[in-house]
């Protein structure tokens, strides 16, 4: 198969298009790009799509020895899950941002993690990493400018993990294209 062309098993395709439209909603709520829409109106998507979705996605993964997959499908739906139930406010400022900061480090292991995944997963997880450090920091020191930060980098996670799952589905490229060896330099293959 070209390695330009997307390919992915259902349970990846299905995951991403879950953590996608969840973190598109989430980073445009912090955004306040949209008016009258915020984070608190993406909980009912986290719950159930971000968080049940996501992690039976994860168990499906881990069913087909994708452990990697598995992992972070499993780890994110916890996350969205937890957030989504406790997003009521019930909890102060700065244990939102701790909240937010340990999931941060989680994002940063998957980034870590995804060698071996595709780039487009891999960015995903990066931005995602960037947006929970943004948004802990913004709830530490109340700053709105932060969460909006955030909530961007959130969103083109999203778009990311999006387009990630669009691609598998329609097989579109998600590889840019190689640059022609320079001069002197032989390709094998």
């Amino acid at each position: 198969m070209d390695n330009d062309v997307s390919s992915g098993s259902t349970t990846s395709t299905l995951g991403q298009l879950a953590l996608g439209l969840t973190l598109l909603l989430f980073g445009l709520g912090n955004t306040r790009v949209i008016d009258g829409v915020t984070a608190a109106d993406s909980v009912s998507l986290a719950t159930y799509v971000g968080g049940i979705a996501l992690f039976v996605a994860g168990l499906f993964a881990f069913r087909d020895g994708d452990a990697f997959t598995g992992t972070a499908f499993t780890a994110l739906g916890a996350f969205w899950f937890t957030w989504g139930v406790t997003a009521d406010g019930r909890m102060s400022a700065n244990a939102t941002g701790l909240f937010l900061l340990l999931f941060a480090l989680v994002a940063l292991t998957l980034t870590a993690g995804a060698s071996g995944a595709p780039l487009l997963a891999r960015g995903t997880y990066a931005l995602l990493f960037v947006a929970l450090v943004l948004l802990a920091v913004s709830q530490f020191g109340d700053s709105a400018a932060l969460a909006k930060a955030g909530g961007w980098f959130a969103a083109a996670g999203g778009l990311l993990a999006w387009y990630a799952a669009t691609a598998a589905l329609a097989h579109w490229p998600t590889a840019l294209p190689g640059r022609a060896a320079g001069r002197g330099v032989t390709a094998t293959g």
